[in-house]
């Protein structure tokens, strides 16, 4: 009787490979490497050099995470060829127009199939929609290997649940879904996630159930956010702090906790589109997840405009204004700017001809300038009329009302806290906040 692929990989006969070594397949990959024989591939030679250096390029991982792992790092499709478990862990964003862009899963899809062989497993965790594993991954295995799907290899499908910045919710301990083509596949590679996920798996009953699972968890967020931030813009009209509306009735035992902001990053900002999307080819237009992204996807420009309203009441020319940004990123206390919604604040300043500075202390000011077209600034100056503090930054929590002043003209002006994190600590400035 020949060994199941499981107990190959504990045997360290067979290895496992991750396709994607960004912040999803890096952490996956040094996981497992711990245990059986991972190889790590990506497509980035440079990423791959660094990684061999042990320097995680996402900087979420230290040198140590890398010591005492059996894991090979390439860049290069032979040494893929010896491989039986494939797990693809690479992006998929939208394109400018708010539709699936496959294209990184597909390429990935294309190289695990140029290698794969028969009794080989490919298990995928990007973020897709209901379907998207068997209809549109599967057939690109089977046209690039010759092979046939069930017979000749097995295919599942595990949702990435890995926060970026989030120390306390890790892949070891938070439940993994997982799912396969069949109740023999199904119970193998959840096995192998066992290897890794502490806390234990859910079986979910078949692919497209996982896939569903994963996009309605960021769908949900996405919704309840929208909800809030639609309840900042009509408080702020009715004078009435958001916040503390917020913390009156987190007095309840089931009033769920959201708070306003701006909703940018690879996941809660684009999954949802990927939902929608599929919607539409099933002949259904979502109308509450579509108004939810709606409101989200246009709260920077709120926050530009509502700026330069606070600056023309103090009797300022808005051309001539300048405005200081306080964080890049798209969420407080991580490097990734990818989908940043501060760029949209940006945007709409610049449309009044506002003179804009962004500082933030983890983003790249090459990244910024080769993403967006706007670099970061050095030093800040003490000549601006307003400023934003855009991302919860750690390093800004012990900011004071006297160094914002020392920016400040004259020591004074407008300002925004766009997520509360200020409240009752700012006397003497033009104070706003979501």
């Amino acid at each position: 009787m020949s060994k199941s692929i499981y107990t190959k990989l504990i045997d360290k006969e067979a290895k496992l490979a991750v396709i994607g070594l960004g912040y999803v397949g890096l952490p996956i990959a040094l996981e497992f490497a711990k245990t059986i024989k991972v190889v790590g591939f990506d497509i980035n030679a440079e990423r791959v050099e660094m990684m061999k250096n042990k320097i995680d390029p996402s900087n979420e991982l230290d040198a140590s995470e890398f010591e005492g792992c059996d894991i090979e790092f390439s860049a290069n499709i032979e040494d893929l060829r010896d491989v039986q478990f494939f797990v693809v862990a690479v992006p998929t964003p939208i394109d400018e127009a708010n539709l699936p862009n496959l294209g990184p899963l597909i390429g990935a899809t294309k190289t695990v199939g140029r290698v794969l062989k028969k009794g080989d497993y490919v298990v995928f965790e990007s973020t897709v929609y209901p379907g998207c594993t068997e209809e549109d991954c599967v057939p690109v295995l089977e046209a690039k290997s010759g092979l046939k799907f069930r017979d000749d290899f097995k295919v599942g499908y595990s949702p990435e649940r890995i926060n970026p910045g989030d120390k306390e919710h890790t892949l070891q301990n938070v439940i993994k879904v997982v799912s396969g083509c069949s109740e023999e596949s199904l119970e193998e590679i959840a096995k192998t996630y066992e290897l890794v996920v502490h806390v234990g798996v859910h079986r979910a009953s078949s692919i497209k159930v996982a896939e569903a699972a994963k996009i309605i968890e960021n769908t949900q967020r996405d919704v309840n956010i929208a909800l809030i931030n639609e309840l900042s813009i009509i408080f702020d009209r009715l004078g009435i702090n958001t916040y503390d509306v917020l913390e009156a009735a987190g007095t309840k035992w089931n009033f769920l906790k959201f708070s306003p902001g701006l909703v940018g990053g690879h996941c809660i900002g684009v999954d949802p589109y990927y939902l929608t999307h599929k919607a539409m080819q099933a002949g259904y237009h979502s109308k509450v997840i579509t108004s939810g992204r709606y409101v989200n996807d246009s709260m920077g420009y709120y926050i530009g405009k509502q700026t330069v309203k606070k600056i023309l009441a103090q009797g300022k020319s808005i051309q001539n204004a300048k405005v200081l940004v306080m964080g890049a990123t798209f969420k407080e206390d991580v490097t990734d700017i990818r989908n940043s919604k501060v760029i949209d604040i940006i945007k709409e300043l610049r449309s009044f001809q506002v003179s804009v500075d962004l500082v933030d202390p983890h983003a790249s000011s090459a990244e910024m300038e080769h993403e967006y077209g706007v670099p970061l600034t050095a030093v800040p100056t003490n000549d601006y009329d307003a400023i934003i503090v855009a991302v919860n930054h750690a390093a800004y929590k012990n900011l004071t009302e006297t160094d914002f002043k020392v920016m400040l003209k004259d020591g004074s002006g407008v300002f925004v806290d766009v997520k509360g994190m200020y409240k009752s600590k700012i006397h003497d400035l033009e104070y706003w906040s979501l």
